[in-house]
């Protein structure tokens, strides 16, 4: 047989060499996944950019192989891609996105490592039943925290809200086309401070939960790139800045991890 090629991604394991990589960065922005590529790794080569899936090989400055991939924006199209990324033979998976805080002291620019999310995914519940746990891989997520100690960013571990869309699952209405929130939505994000959540994401409560389910690794870092206590919108001059952060700490992890 020759070589199998995913359906959505576009590559199968004969594409990632003779020394193929498990572990994957995997960004929601395929600019994000070419920046890693291009910037970050040597030697690193297209595999494919089917459906605007971005997926990139190369190697680590420490020499370990890795992947750096898209998963497009939110669970379901994140679901597709892992799903063949573990069939590719990818075991830890590194989710690098951007997020919005909804504590006071969790600061644009600044990142986020989710320790577990509360999940409210339709995707995940595909994958597990509602009560299945969403929880980040603890050495991967300690990984992220040193890695951040030692580059000297400022982090937060925590819970994530991981929610399916960006305008009223995150309680968005000024900024939105649709003002008129349904009711079990409004005041969810004061709800959700109090309980300790310090931010909303799209992707990374499914993700845990196929980890869980599949078995493999997972754990993820943010950008925060806006401050909901303070309004709806992104903060355009802190987004390179906390994008930038949190490349960095993926990457050093992911050293410490795939060396």
């Amino acid at each position: 047989m020759g070589n199998m090629r995913y359906y959505h991604i576009g590559f199968g394991r004969e594409d990632l060499g003779t020394n193929p990589p498990t572990l994957a960065l995997l960004s929601g922005d395929p600019e994000r996944a070419r920046t890693i590529a291009e910037t970050h790794l040597r030697d690193a080569r297209l595999l494919s950019d089917h459906r605007g899936l971005n997926s990139y090989v190369g190697v680590l400055p420490n020499g370990a192989p890795i992947l750096s991939a898209t998963s497009g924006m939110g669970a379901p199209s994140l679901s597709i891609v892992v799903n063949e990324l573990f069939q590719a033979g990818i075991r830890q998976i590194i989710r690098i996105g951007t997020t919005g805080s909804i504590q006071p002291h969790v600061l644009p620019g600044s990142v986020v490592i989710s320790s577990a999310a509360l999940c409210r995914q339709g995707a995940a519940n595909d994958i597990a039943p509602v009560e299945y746990p969403a929880a980040a891989d603890p050495f991967l997520t300690v990984a992220l925290a040193q890695a951040a100690r030692e580059l000297g960013v400022a982090h937060h571990v925590g819970i994530t809200a991981s929610v399916d869309t960006f305008y009223e699952g995150q309680e968005r209405s000024a900024s939105s086309a649709n003002p008129n929130l349904l009711r079990w939505l409004r005041g969810i994000t004061e709800e959700y401070r109090r309980l300790n959540v310090l931010n909303y994401e799209m992707e990374c409560g499914t993700l845990f939960k196929m980890a869980g389910v599949y078995g493999f690794a997972a754990a993820c870092v943010c950008g925060v790139i806006a401050q909901r206590t303070a309004g709806e919108s992104v903060v355009l001059e802190q987004k390179a800045i906390a994008v930038d952060n949190a490349i960095r700490v993926a990457l050093r992890a992911a050293m410490a991890r795939a060396g």
